[in-house]
C-alpha cells in the first residue's frame, strides 16, 4: 500500500499549507482529500507536488507492506 504520511512531514518542514498546493500549485481539494485517505492519485500529481515542494517522490510517499 502506498501512504502519503511523508507528503505531510514533508509540507510542515517547508512550511507549505493545503491552501497553497490548491491555489498556488493546481492541486483541487479533491486530490487533496485523496492524498489523506491515502488513495490513488495521478503520476501528473505527484510530478506537481515534486514541484512544489522541490523534493524527490520518496520524500512525499512511501510503500508499506500490509502483512
Amino acid at each position: 500500500m502506498i501512504v502519503f504520511d511523508r507528503l505531510w512531514v514533508t509540507m510542515e518542514k517547508k512550511g507549505v499549507s493545503t491552501y497553497m498546493l490548491r491555489e498556488k500549485c493546481g492541486i483541487d481539494s479533491k486530490t487533496v482529500r485523496r492524498l489523506r485517505a491515502n488513495e490513488n492519485i495521478e503520476v501528473k500529481t505527484l510530478d506537481k507536488l515534486c514541484r512544489a515542494l522541490q523534493c524527490n517522490v520518496e520524500d512525499i510517499m512511501q510503500f508499506v507492506d500490509e502483512e
